[in-house]
């Protein structure tokens, strides 16, 4: 297994737990955290591969990572409430996931040519977008759209970073590693200390 493809299984997982946990705090059931786990994990990607022109998108063929999505479920049926802090254990993967989504939609994006600052935007989209549905689904405001806390800012200042120390010659792996850092840090701390972009 590649180091891209371990970034992708391990996003792919942690994201399907953060939706079969927003279905569980939604008292849904079995189908729609199944549904909600699959849009989480696979839904900013499918619009970033489309808007890049990726044919026929990737998890189409993947078994492994719907089987991922499939283990995200079953765990988090499987645990009870007790177990499961849901309100800080949704933050926790979602965050990881922000990170780790990021990296590989930048990834993808210069593999594709795509010029650095829209790889910054689309891999942004990728890492944000499946958690937008989610909510958007499960009736909630989105957390890209909350007041109080950094989101998709959190993934465009990683990517950006990211995309500079590429530029400066330093090894892909260490970016991708200090990008999901930034991103996950940044998440962690605007939530902790409600730090927020400014009001239009």
């Amino acid at each position: 297994m590649t180091f891209i493809e371990l970034v992708s299984y391990t996003g792919t997982f942690v994201f399907a737990i953060t939706g079969a946990l927003k279905a569980r705090r939604h008292q849904m059931d079995i189908f729609g955290a199944a549904l909600l786990a699959f849009v989480t994990a696979y839904g900013g990607g499918t619009i970033r591969d489309m808007l890049i022109g990726i044919r026929p998108l990737s998890w189409l063929n993947d078994y492994t990572a719907l089987l991922l999505v499939v283990l995200a479920v079953a765990i988090v049926f499987i645990f009870n409430r007790k177990v499961l802090k849901l309100q800080r254990t949704i933050f926790i993967t979602d965050a990881i996931g922000l990170g780790l989504f990021t990296v590989l939609g930048i990834h993808k994006c210069v593999q594709a040519h795509i010029n650095s600052g829209y790889a910054v935007i689309l891999g942004t989209i990728g890492a944000s977008f499946g958690g937008l549905i989610a909510d958007i689904l499960s009736n909630t405001v989105p957390d890209l759209l909350k007041k109080g806390e950094l989101y998709a800012t959190a993934c465009l200042i990683g990517g950006t970073i990211q995309i500079l120390l590429e530029k400066k010659g330093v090894q892909d792996k260490m970016t991708m590693a200090i990008c999901i850092f930034i991103v996950v840090s940044i998440r962690i701390l605007s939530k902790w200390k409600r730090i927020s972009l400014p009001e239009i």
